[in-house]
């Protein structure tokens, strides 16, 4: 405000000169010089009067700031002060509640502690009333379940085992049909010992003779033949003539040719080994053919299954073989087939000849038969049922029991001297 004023007052001073000048356009050179020294008096006097007022004006700003810096570092102070100490109340409180709130979680932990080690308690002895109770039952279940099981299954073996003494005792009375039903048993001899032991296994010994001369006006023997039915010769039978060959050497070769992957000489022994086996033939048919004393066809015996097998894969080679020379070619496996077709034919013709025994016994079979098999299903079907209680017992109940007590010991099996002795069943009877 008093700077204002010092303004006002100049202006004021400059404009009654402007308008003395006015007035006074015409005064002289002296008036001027006066009003000049006049003016310059009054300007410094109000120079010095602003440079004055300025100087308390900036003395009394100075003061003014000093003042209010003071009451801010004093308005600071305070509420740092005030800040410090609502702080450390905050503290004192946070600490205090941070202390209940520990006590408090401290004996809440206490209670959860205690509460948990009585569920545990609890819940081991009601787990441990559980197992003794599944022990109980299970082994109840089991000794009740196993022994009617063993009884069961013991019954129907005495059944099964009645009704195979009464078809034992049936099938004694077919004779040899047993040698046509089963497997015939051979052994790994060669040549004519392997023939004859074939023949032997299968065929009666006047079904069959060795080293007969099949072939009127020739001297030469063929190893075996079969006796057939026959009206045209003096003794009634009509020879089959079978004779055993093996080319070992070209077998050899072909064998030692397939170790050494050499295709050139596979082929080679193949062909040589064929070759082999068409002489064969051709000397079976020149020497032990004649009908109607013989069969108009003969059987070429290969001991060994991998000679007959290279023979039959050949194309043709069967045909060719009854085509030409009349001769079948067989091994172990297919020769003891055979004998077994002849063999029944000569029970249907044994049959023939006693029809009406034969149909009796076997009417009599044909009903022990049927019998046996209704035995034999219902034996089946309660030890299918004795197999399924036993798979559903050990299986599913035992994963149910395990999966509701995995927490538990393992339970210990009991031992053999604990079952009961009445529902064990001594298999080597």
């Amino acid at each position: 405000m008093e700077m204002i004023s010092l303004l006002l007052i100049a202006v004021s001073t400059v404009l009654l000169v402007l308008l003395f000048f006015r007035k006074n356009k015409t005064n002289s050179q002296e008036q001027r010089d006066i009003l000049h020294e006049l003016l310059q008096k009054e300007f410094l006097f109000n120079r010095e009067e602003l440079s004055k007022r300025l100087k308390e004006n900036r003395d009394e700003l100075t003061q003014s700031l000093e003042r209010l810096n003071e009451t801010i570092v004093k308005k600071a102070k305070d509420d740092r002060e005030e800040l410090r100490a609502t702080l450390k109340e905050f503290q004192e409180s946070f600490s205090k509640n941070v202390e209940a709130f520990n006590r408090l979680q401290k004996e809440k932990f206490e209670q959860m502690k205690l509460r948990q080690d009585e569920m545990i308690k609890t819940t081991e002895i009601r787990l441990e009333r559980m197992r003794e109770t599944v022990d109980e039952k299970l082994h109840k279940t089991l000794e009740e379940r196993l022994g009617k099981s063993f009884e069961m299954v013991t019954k129907q073996l005495l059944v099964v085992q009645k009704g195979l003494g009464e078809m034992q005792h049936i099938a004694s009375g077919v004779g040899d049909l047993k040698k046509v039903l089963t497997n015939v048993k051979t052994r790994g001899f060669l040549g004519e010992i392997q023939l004859g032991n074939i023949l032997e296994e299968i065929m009666a010994p006047d079904q069959y003779a060795a080293n007969v001369k099949t072939k009127k006006g020739s001297d030469a023997l063929v190893e075996y033949a079969i006796k057939l039915p026959g009206k045209n010769t003096a003794d009634g039978a009509v020879y089959l003539p079978i004779d055993a060959k093996f080319p070992q050497e070209d077998y050899v070769r072909l064998q030692s040719a397939y170790d050494a992957g050499d295709q050139v000489a596979i082929e080679a022994s193949l062909k040589s080994l064929l070759q082999t086996v068409k002489k064969f033939a051709r000397d079976i048919a020149q020497k032990y053919i004649d009908p109607p004393h013989t069969t108009d066809f003969g059987i070429m015996f290969l001991p060994i299954e991998g000679l007959f097998a290279e023979v039959v894969r050949q194309p043709d080679m069967i045909a060719f073989l009854q085509r030409e020379y009349k001769i079948v070619v067989t091994g172990p496996t297919t020769m003891a087939a055979m004998l077994n077709s002849l063999q029944m034919g000569f029970k249907t013709l044994a049959i023939q000849k006693r029809s009406s025994e034969v149909w009796n016994v076997l009417a009599a079979v044909k009903k022990e038969f049927n019998n046996f098999g209704s035995v034999l299903e219902k034996a089946q079907k309660k030890i299918n049922e004795a197999n399924s209680e036993i798979e559903n017992l050990v299986g599913t109940r035992t994963r149910m029991m395990q999966s509701k007590l995995k927490t538990v010991e393992q339970l210990e099996a009991p031992s053999e001297e604990n079952l009961p002795s009445e529902n064990l069943i001594d298999l080597g009877e």
